[in-house]
């Protein structure tokens, strides 16, 4: 069967990476975009309003796809917004593809916060023991990405196709525009300290600081989706996505302090959140653009300070399992530390940081 991927969110941080992989596999990629960022080279790319069943429709009349990967969501002011919207779009694409009869496999990528609660409540429950597993099953309360799911689920049973959820932890790679790239922000943030005199200040709380920690690499994220797509052991599961590695950032700070050869200042019993103090480094970013000739001034469109602060600033451990992915057959591997050092030389050698 001829392999036709649409991926939902394809310049994002996940719809990226998956083009670029399903790409090098031998796939014909269409991906959907609000575009407003640029996609992969070598897609057909498309434009719509994901929150409306007719701009959906339209985008995607006539076409037919083997497979599809929903990695994309938009954030809403209340987690009833957030269920309302998010739910709609999973429900608007599959309605709009579903009927073809092409459809052999869907994927949509969520997240730990099936585990720790939406953002309103993050955390603030009852916790799952840890290392979080697939059969800890849903917490009680609202989640957009449990809507999702159920959209999912019975447009599965409708149309006859059979579907995976993936569930990464912090992701790393690389994607500009994205409103959770942890990676990024750091590099932005190594940046500013390196070239204001400023010193790299860990801006979370003493769990993340003393806990083991894992995280996700948007390659290997798109490794298992290929892989879920494909592989019988991947139909019909959810799987969590980590790299394979644990790490403290009391270790990991340091490390990408070296990096970039700036002072590393450790937890000293106050949580200092990125957001309240890079309220004006808009001004400094722009200095630093200009000086060293980067492609982006603007610096909304590379840091999210708020979504690193909620990552950093978890009052408790937050570590992930992957034997059922394993047992699966999913076997893939990744250094969390090589992953930074790869997406910051790659920010280099793209000039969105300095060399």
């Amino acid at each position: 069967m001829e392999k036709r991927a649409l991926i939902i969110g394809a310049s994002g941080i996940v719809g990226s990476n998956l083009a670029d992989r399903l790409l090098s596999t031998g796939w014909s990629v269409t991906g959907v975009s609000r575009g407003r960022t640029a996609v992969t080279p070598g897609i057909e790319s498309i434009t719509a309003d994901l929150t409306s069943a007719q701009s959906v429709n339209a985008a995607l009349s006539g076409k037919s796809f083997s497979h599809v990967f929903v990695t994309a969501w938009a954030r809403q002011a209340t987690e009833q917004e957030n269920i309302r919207v998010n739910g709609g779009m999973v429900r608007h694409v599959l309605d709009a593809v579903g009927p073809s009869g092409t459809v052999a496999h869907t994927a949509l990528v969520t997240g730990l916060k099936h585990y720790l609660g939406p953002f309103e409540a993050y955390a603030k429950g009852e916790v799952p023991v840890t290392p979080f597993r697939e059969e800890q099953g849903r917490l009680v309360v609202e989640n957009f990405y449990y809507e999702q799911e159920d959209r999912l689920f019975e447009a599965a049973q409708r149309y006859g196709f059979s579907w995976s959820v993936h569930r990464p932890h912090t992701i790393i790679g690389f994607a500009i525009g994205n409103a959770m790239n942890m990676g990024l922000t750091l590099a932005v943030y190594a940046t500013l300290c390196k070239h204001t005199g400023q010193p790299f200040i860990f801006p979370g709380s003493r769990a993340q600081w003393e806990s083991l920690t894992d995280m996700t690499d948007a390659r290997l994220l798109a490794r298992q989706l290929e892989w879920a797509a494909t592989s019988p052991g991947g139909r019909n599961e959810a799987f969590n996505t980590v790299n394979g590695d644990v790490f403290r950032w009391k270790w990991m700070w340091s490390k990408l302090a070296e990096y970039f050869n700036v002072e590393a200042v450790p937890f000293d019993s106050d949580t200092r959140p990125l957001e309240g103090r890079m309220q004006h480094a808009d001004v400094a970013w722009r200095e630093i653009a200009a000086r060293f000739s980067l492609k982006e001034n603007d610096l909304g469109k590379l840091a999210s300070w708020w979504h690193t602060d909620a990552d950093l600033g978890r009052p408790m451990e937050v570590l992930t399992d992957m034997t059922k992915s394993r047992k699966a057959g999913f076997l893939d591997y990744q250094s969390t530390p090589d992953a930074f050092v790869e997406l910051f030389e790659r920010l280099k050698a793209e000039q969105i940081i300095p060399q």
